[in-house]
């Protein structure tokens, strides 16, 4: 098969499911089965007009953390990665000679086999080219751990991949509410941020609390990055207790929306044009706005300490232990202390 090669302007497409939540691993083939017919669609049924060479799938599309304990989650939906489902999709991504970011899966991995992930795959045409898991989990409701809770973590937290496409990096969700993650990826070369996102209502698409849309914008504009965020596009009975409110998009590097979903549940794909060329050229020319080449980190000293404090073992990220970390964190950050000193 003929390599993908370098490409000034391709296609990104951002798919928004709507699919039933699995309760067993053995019901997740059902989710994958249609996420590889949506792959077709969005390559193929927009082959005469456009060139999709990236397919990116929500948080949750594969499994969701559905029960309240680690040892639930190890029982009924954790699997190893790789697994038959990104062997399958692998298979698809070599067909179409294209990159996908997978749904998350609730990961395992037998050097920590009290832990569970939640984890999203890169795959190439050759295979799975980085493994991200998510550093920031929704505490206290995700009780999956961060690799910031394993001492001594020995794999690449923040993995940005080079391809012909570009360097791709992903963040999933709720991290992207932290813009040390994406800046951390922009630092190490990212060119396209990927957003993978089970957002729900009020914090979705639509004003007054359009946390996604603007969110998207920020770190696309402050990181001089395209976003590619793909969000969850469930009904409220699939994915109780909340709905989804979809809205996936496509975002340039000046922070300006290319492609929307229209917001409201539900399957959607929506593509939009990436080009890497006009990227490079504009992060070389501006002196102004080219805000990662004006960091001034070194003053920021705070952001040094340790803050959140990491868990040892399954048992602390339950959400009542993680619910009592949050209040302790916020009395030592004297939040809502009048009496509090500034600096401390």
């Amino acid at each position: 098969m003929e390599k993908v090669s370098a490409l000034k302007t391709y296609y990104a497409a951002a798919c928004q499911v709507d699919q039933p939540n699995p309760m067993h691993r053995r019901q997740m083939k059902i989710n994958t089965d249609r996420m590889l017919e949506m792959i077709e669609q969005a390559v193929v049924g927009y082959e005469p007009f456009h060139d999709v060479k990236l397919v990116v799938f929500p948080e949750f599309a594969h499994a969701a953390p559905v029960y309240p304990t680690v040892a639930e989650l190890l029982d009924h939906l954790a699997v190893p990665i790789p697994n038959e489902h990104t062997e399958r999709i692998t298979a698809k991504a070599h067909e179409l000679n294209i990159y996908v970011q997978t749904g998350s899966f609730l990961e395992i991995d037998k050097r920590w086999p009290d832990v569970v992930f939640n984890t999203t795959c890169l795959i190439g045409p050759d295979g799975i080219l980085a493994k991200y898991r998510k550093v920031n989990p929704w505490i206290p409701w995700e009780v999956a751990a961060s690799p910031h809770d394993i001492p001594d973590y020995p794999d690449d937290p923040f993995p940005v991949i080079a391809t012909p496409i570009g360097k791709l990096a992903v963040a999933t969700c709720y991290d992207w509410i932290f813009p040390e993650v994406t800046r951390e990826l922009t630092l190490r070369g990212a060119e396209v941020l990927i957003r993978i996102s089970a957002y729900m209502d009020p914090w979705g698409a639509t004003a007054p609390m359009d946390w996604w849309s603007t969110v998207n914008r920020c770190r696309a504009l402050e990181n001089m990055c395209y976003v590619v965020a793909a969000n969850q596009g469930a009904t409220a009975g699939k994915y109780p207790p909340f709905s989804w409110p979809g809205g996936s998009m496509v975002v340039d590097y000046d922070g300006r929306i290319l492609a929307e979903a229209s917001p409201g549940p539900g399957e959607r794909i929506v593509v939009a044009p990436i080009n890497i060329d006009a990227l490079h050229q504009e992060r070389q020319r501006r002196i102004g706005h080219a805000m990662p080449a004006q960091l001034r980190s070194e003053l920021y000293t705070t952001q040094r300490n340790p803050v959140f404090p990491a868990s040892s073992g399954a048992a602390e990220r339950s959400v009542d232990k993680q619910t009592k970390l949050i209040e302790k964190t916020k009395q030592k950050l004297g939040f809502g202390d009048k009496t509090a000193k500034t600096g401390q």
